[in-house]
């Protein structure tokens, strides 16, 4: 069973797989609001990826302040994890601690000397990876 990466945003929402053996996470997508709301969007689409793949946990990134506080958009983040609960209740939700996510990705298309046009459709799903990287090293170590 695979984990799935999430990294929570008001229009964009990263994506990020394992593969099989829960050793590497790859980008999968970064789902883009359509108007209608991203969460109908976001949960619209899980459902797509779960009909592919057999996922067991969900992977959240938490965005907290730099000083280890909830943000306004934690507690944002926390209502959507409540609709995952709610949809999929028997798949384990994991939240990880995304700071920095972005800038670390941000790093990482620098160095790839990625199109700044292409940035901003990737930098989602890049901090998804991340997410899930983190969660996967974590439980290595237990």
């Amino acid at each position: 069973m695979r984990k799935l990466g999430i990294d929570y945003g008001d229009a964009r929402v990263g994506i990020a797989i394992t593969d099989a053996l829960n050793i590497t996470a790859q980008g999968l997508e970064t789902i883009h609001s359509n108007g209608t709301g991203i969460d109908k969007v976001v949960l619209k689409r899980i459902d797509e990826i779960l009909e592919k793949y057999e996922i067991d946990t969900f992977v959240v990134g938490m965005p907290f302040n730099m000083d280890g506080t909830k943000s306004e958009r934690a507690e944002k983040t926390e209502q959507f994890i409540n609709k995952l609960k709610c949809k999929y209740n028997t798949i384990k939700i994991e939240t990880v601690d995304e700071r920095l996510t972005t800038v670390a990705a941000h790093k990482t298309m620098n160095f790839l000397n990625i199109n700044k046009n292409k940035k901003r459709n990737i930098v989602d799903t890049i901090s998804a990876v991340y997410i899930l990287e983190t969660y996967i090293n974590k439980i290595d170590n237990y």
